[in-house]
Parts: C-alpha cells; sequence; structure tokens
C-alpha cells in the first residue's frame, strides 16, 4: 500500500469512519469466532501499518525491503503472540496452533509493468506467456525452497556449524522433518528447546489442541527455519498474459506447462463463448435462455473459473491416462477431512 493509504486507514481509525474496502477477511462457514478473530487481527494490522509509517517517515523503503519486512514481521508476530500473557482462553489456544502450524505464502505486488514477487517455502509463481507466433510457454518466478534447490541447500549450510552438515537434511526434509526450507511458524523448527518447553508448561490441553510436539534429532542451533521471502523482479510485457500463484497443492499434481495449457484452453473458450454471444441478437429471450442454460448445466459450470479448473484437475487428474476424471474427482472431494489432508496434500 502506498504511504496516503496508509495515512488514510490511520485517519479513518482515529475518526472511528469506515475503512477503504481494501481489507478482506477470510470467513469460514460456522466459524463463532470470526468476530473475535478479525478484531484481534485488525488490531494487529494496525500497530503494522503505524510502524510502517515510522519507517516510510524516517528512512523510506523499496517494494522489496517492504514485502522482506512484512513478512518477516509476521512471523515475528505470530511467535511472540503466544510467548505474552494472554488472558482469553479462545485467542491464547488459538494462538498457541497457529504457532505450531506452518505455512507457507507467496504473494504478488503488481505497479504498472513493475511486477515482485514474494516467496518463502514451497509455493510458486508463474507467467502464462504468449510469444508473437502464438505459441504458449511458461516463465518461472519463484525457486523452491526445498532439498533439490542447491542455493538454499548452500545457504542452510552457511547459517548452522560445519559439523551438522549431514544431518541438516535428511531424506530430503529439513532436519528429517519438512520438506519446505522456509515457513512462518512451525516454532518447534526455531524456538530453542527450553523456550518450547517454557510456553507448553503453562497448562495448555495440547493434545486436545492437536499440537505437534516433537524435537528432531541434532536439534543443536535453532532457527532452522525461517520466513525470509526471496524476492524476484519481473518487467511486465505485451506477451505476458497472466500469473499464477499457488501452493505445493497444485504443483505436485500439474508440472508448470499443465498449468499454463489449461488456463490458455480455458481463456481461449471464455473468449469464443463471448464472440458467439456478441453475434447473437440480444434480448429478453435469448437472457432467459441463457440463464436456464446456466442451471442446468451444475457443476461444469465451475470452469467460468480459471482457478476452480485448475483445482479439478489437479485434484481429479489420472496420472496413468493424463486427463481428468469426474468418478476421481468426486471420490477425492468427499473424503474424511483427515483422510483428505493426506491424500491431497
Amino acid at each position: 500500500m502506498s504511504h496516503q493509504t496508509l495515512e488514510h486507514m490511520e485517519g479513518a481509525m482515529e475518526s472511528m469512519k469506515p475503512l477503504l474496502p481494501i481489507l478482506h477477511w477470510l470467513k469460514h462457514p460456522g466459524d463463532s469466532i470470526y468476530k473475535d478473530v478479525t478484531s484481534v487481527h485488525l488490531d494487529h494490522l494496525r500497530v503494522y501499518w503505524q510502524e510502517l509509517l515510522d519507517l516510510h517517515m524516517e528512512m523510506g523503503l523499496s517494494i522489496e525491503e517492504a514485502l522482506m519486512y512484512s513478512f518477516q514481521r509476521l512471523d515475528s508476530d505470530i511467535s511472540l503472540e503466544i510467548q505474552a500473557p494472554l488472558e482469553d482462553e479462545v485467542t491464547r489456544n488459538l494462538s498457541l496452533q497457529v504457532a505450531f502450524s506452518g505455512a507457507t505464502a507467496c504473494m504478488a505486488h503488481v505497479d504498472g509493468i513493475h511486477l515482485h514477487v514474494a516467496n518463502a517455502g514451497d509455493c510458486r509463481a508463474i507467467l502464462g506467456v504468449q510469444e508473437d507466433n502464438g505459441m504458449w510457454s511458461c516463465l518461472p518466478l519463484t525457486r523452491d525452497h526445498n532439498a533439490w534447490n542447491q542455493a538454499e541447500l548452500s545457504r542452510l549450510k552457511r547459517e548452522h556449524p560445519e559439523s551438522e552438515d549431514r544431518t541438516i537434511i535428511m531424506e530430503d526434509r529439513l532436519l528429517g522433518v519438512l520438506i519446505p526450507c522456509r515457513a512462518f511458524g512451525d516454532v518447534q523448527l526455531k524456538w530453542s528447546k527450553e523456550l518450547q518447553r517454557s510456553v507448553l508448561e503453562r497448562g495448555f490441553n495440547t493434545e486436545a489442541l492437536n499440537i505437534y510436539q516433537f524435537t528432531p534429532p541434532h536439534y543443536y542451533t535453532p532457527p532452522y527455519l525461517t520466513a525470509e521471502p526471496e524476492v524476484t523482479y519481473h518487467r511486465l510485457r505485451p506477451q505476458d498474459k497472466f500469473l499464477v500463484l499457488a501452493s505445493d497443492g497444485l504443483w505436485d499434481m500439474l508440472s508448470n506447462e499443465d498449468v499454463v495449457r489449461l488456463v490458455m484452453g480455458h481463456l481461449t473458450e471464455a473468449d469464443q463463448h463471448k464472440t458467439d454471444l456478441a453475434q447473437r441478437p440480444a434480448n429478453l429471450g435469448l437472457m432467459q435462455s441463457l440463464l436456464l442454460q446456466g442451471k442446468a448445466s451444475g457443476l461444469h459450470e465451475a470452469d467460468q473459473n480459471a482457478a476452480t479448473r485448475l483445482i479439478r484437475h489437479a485434484i481429479g487428474n489420472n496420472e496413468l491416462w493424463g486427463r481428468m476424471e469426474a468418478e476421481r474427482l468426486a471420490a477425492m472431494l468427499t473424503l474424511p477431512e483427515d483422510l483428505a489432508r493426506m491424500v491431497q496434500g
């Protein structure tokens, strides 16, 4: 956000006026603590933008610096919140669950032709590119932060003693536990053993909260995990047609080329549909007919959304035949929640 936007938001809060409609909070159906959590998030967000305003006044931040600062600041807040005394039990339990869970992230900042992408973990961003000859290709904008990334492996070895070179990555996982080498949370790979014991001994029912308590072997010099993002820059060109950001759940099932092909197909079909409509005389009868067709088509209307098409092909993809199968998709979507995470994750 620009300095002017941050000032506008702070002024709105001070005068108790509505905020700009730029903040959209994720709400899950049946979420009984949505309002409480949203209030906490807004309080934290205000503290953050106040600090940004101070930083702008003191030194100014480039886009790359702002993205790196925001990732690291969020991870610091996740870690510090549960270390502070919290009176409300719901907030305390939620903060503990968040701190001991992990999440990778990838975000993009677009300003005209200037594109910055910040990535921490094994999320990925790619551009769909259409050359002058009509051929499509993909342009990766990020690198996965895992054991197969030699630059990431070298970084980890630089940050820890040489005696840990053989143990820092085991079985292609960080300390033999985690595939991504960068992530928010997962404090069991960041905190010292003493700090973990100190926090967990405050009377939490860790079993009821599904807190994963496990100190990996060879845990000598934490932190091993970081949320510092790798920021890349790309100057957008006319041939850059679309940007896809997704987690490893998609990339584990579909290649970069598959994703570009599916989105390209979606865009082509959408353009053809618009052309067909433009060539037909518009009247109430036609509109009624189109509405009825839309209702009758049911789930197939999901392809009006390029992201939904990607998800359906990722989940319902038959690797043997290389195509999406409706039966497999239905079976995967009806798995019990605990089993679905193991199968789809």
